[in-house]
């Protein structure tokens, strides 16, 4: 049996359906194709309520303490939040706000976003590589950035926009093969 790497995915969006989840599940579902994962998606709709109650350390309840749990012990995180105001959402800060400092160090993160139009597209660089800067982790050179028109009900179908996911994903490998794991087709076939 190999080891699977352990993949948190967390979707920022608090709608669903939602074109950041689909984005982060087609990520992931293409980072699967080339190594074995064990996915834990966490979706901010989902937590929003209970996160928003968690004001505290003391305080946290039990779905976002295992959300917390999950990103802090992950070997490969995927961050994509929609841009509300030329940023992530502010329950999504909430909930890296509660996960601690050093938990994040040197782990490899893939950085995504959705929003309207292309003009939120450095949302990646201004925002999202200074959040995960404090926590010393490793973020991708190649972020994914997408659109509304990139989408059609909630699946990619942008060729351009597929090519940069199949990148970001590739750019993703090299880091990620230092864990003793086995080829996805290999896991697969034992």
């Amino acid at each position: 049996m190999s080891k699977k790497l352990n993949v948190v995915a967390v979707s920022g969006s608090t709608s669903r359906p939602s074109r950041t989840l689909s984005l982060v599940e087609e990520i992931a579902q293409r980072l699967g194709k080339h190594l074995p994962i064990e996915l834990t998606l966490i979706e901010l709709g989902e937590l929003g309520p209970d996160l928003g109650a968690s004001l505290t350390h003391d305080s946290i309840k039990p779905s976002v303490h295992k959300a917390i749990n999950a990103i802090e012990n992950t070997d490969f995180l995927i961050f994509a939040t929609p841009v509300y105001r030329g940023s992530y959402t502010g329950l999504l800060k909430h909930l890296f706000d509660l996960v601690h400092y050093e938990s994040l160090i040197d782990v490899p993160v893939l950085l995504a976003a959705t929003g309207g139009s292309h003009r939120h597209s450095l949302v990646i660089e201004h925002q999202l590589r200074p959040l995960f800067s404090f926590f010393q982790s490793v973020t991708l050179p190649v972020g994914v950035y997408a659109t509304e028109s990139d989408f059609t009900q909630y699946k990619v179908s942008n060729e351009l926009l597929d090519q940069r996911i199949n990148l970001a994903v590739e750019r993703a490998l090299p880091l990620l093969k230092h864990r003793d794991l086995q080829p996805a087709a290999a896991a697969i076939s034992a």
